[in-house]
């Protein structure tokens, strides 16, 4: 009888589930604390403004001659301005405008531009010759005068007329890029593979060519979204943008304009530019970050 022998086995340690592409990008971006904490500030910035009649029972267009230029107190936390009107409901206001603003133009922009930059990298020659044709054209048109004889021809549209125009005006270098993305992803194997069988061209661009241009059009929509905040708040502070009225971030900055304001009141302008000014920081880290983490070659 031939003696039993013990034998060993050795389980193969379990092989680690491998992320895909958004989840890698999800855990790097995660873990850039700048970008994460310019997410947060945003995030609630753009919460407080949307709900500026939940938070304030003040209305934003009263003119109390009480108030004139009041400063900063227990009652009035940063004060009134030269119409008396409180600060602190300016700036809830006036963010869900400028934010609204900023928001819906980036959305226009960024279709508009997809739209373009898909046709024109996919289907090259005359197609991709005219269409960039055409935005050399809408590029070097005249942007600010644009902008004036619209707003005077529509002038009772308001902020809807301001979205369009900056809009229809500022899709440009977004169509570039996405364009030279989707050629670059044109050239691919799979892509070639589901042309050669026939594939329609709605479908590959759709399916094969679009989830891979993604990343790229993300950062390049953050990007667009505090450009459209700049471009609000410049217009509106030279007088073409938010109608006279309306509470928005552009139109509390041309109390600035008045040197004895700037000198003096610092707390009529200073909070609406602080504010500004973090928000764009805000963005422009979010599409740093972004822009990192999509990118294989940075650090995981």
């Amino acid at each position: 009888m031939e003696p039993s022998t013990n034998q060993t086995v050795q389980l193969a340690p379990p092989k680690k589930k491998s992320l895909s592409q958004w989840g890698i990008a999800r855990k790097k971006f995660v873990r850039n604390i700048p970008a994460m904490a310019s997410l947060i500030f945003l995030f609630v910035v753009t919460a407080l403004s949307m709900s500026a009649s939940l938070l304030s029972d003040i209305d934003p267009s009263r003119i109390n001659p009480r108030l004139v230029e009041v400063p900063p107190s227990a009652e009035h936390w940063l004060g009134a301005d030269s119409a008396g009107r409180d600060i602190v409901t300016m700036l809830l206001y006036g963010g869900r405008t400028s934010l609204l603003i900023g928001f819906s133009c980036m959305t226009i922009i960024i279709t508009i531009a997809t739209i373009i930059g898909t046709i024109s990298g996919y289907y090259g020659n005359i197609v991709d010759s005219i269409l960039m044709r055409f935005t050399d054209f809408m590029m070097n048109f005249p942007f600010l005068i644009f902008v004036i004889v619209l707003q005077a021809i529509f002038v009772d549209s308001g902020v809807l007329a301001l979205i369009l125009v900056i809009s229809l005006l500022s899709w440009t270098g977004a169509a570039r890029v996405i364009r030279s993305k989707v050629m670059s992803e044109k050239e691919n194997e799979y892509v070639l593979s589901a042309i050669s069988i026939g594939t329609r061209p709605s479908k590959v661009m759709i399916k094969h060519i679009l989830p891979n241009v993604m990343s790229t059009i993300i950062v390049q929509a953050t990007l667009l979204l505090a450009a459209m905040i700049v471009a609000e708040t410049g217009l509106s502070y030279l007088g073409f943008g938010v109608p006279v009225g309306t509470p928005s971030w552009g139109n509390m900055l041309q109390a600035a304009r008045d040197p004895g304001t700037f000198e003096n009141l610092w707390w009529i302008w200073l909070p609406p530019g602080l504010l500004i000014t973090l928000t764009i920081l805000s963005i422009n880290f979010i599409g740093e970050g972004f822009k990192d983490a999509f990118n294989p070659k940075s650090k995981k």
